[in-house]
């Protein structure tokens, strides 16, 4: 956790607040999707948390998840042309 923030489970908690920065405030400058913010959070808290694995393999769910939407824009855009 950072110096400038004080714990808060609610607001600050302690898995996301290791590091310079707290990760939504990454996500939002990078203006990422849910599903690519989710990828970040659950990466960056993984092994600040109980259950590092769990933790990864949400973070490949959404990560999978968003590709296979991407795949198909990619797929309904070619079948437009």
């Amino acid at each position: 956790m950072n110096s400038k923030t004080k714990h808060d489970p609610v607001n600050h908690p302690k898995h996301y607040t290791t590091g310079s920065i707290e990760v939504i405030h990454f996500i939002d400058d990078k203006v990422l999707s849910f599903c690519l913010g989710n990828v970040v959070k659950y990466v960056a808290r993984a092994k600040h948390k109980h259950n590092q694995i769990e933790d990864l393999k949400k973070a490949a769910w959404y990560l999978n998840h968003e590709i296979e939407k991407l795949q198909k824009e990619k797929k309904n855009v070619c079948k437009k042309k």
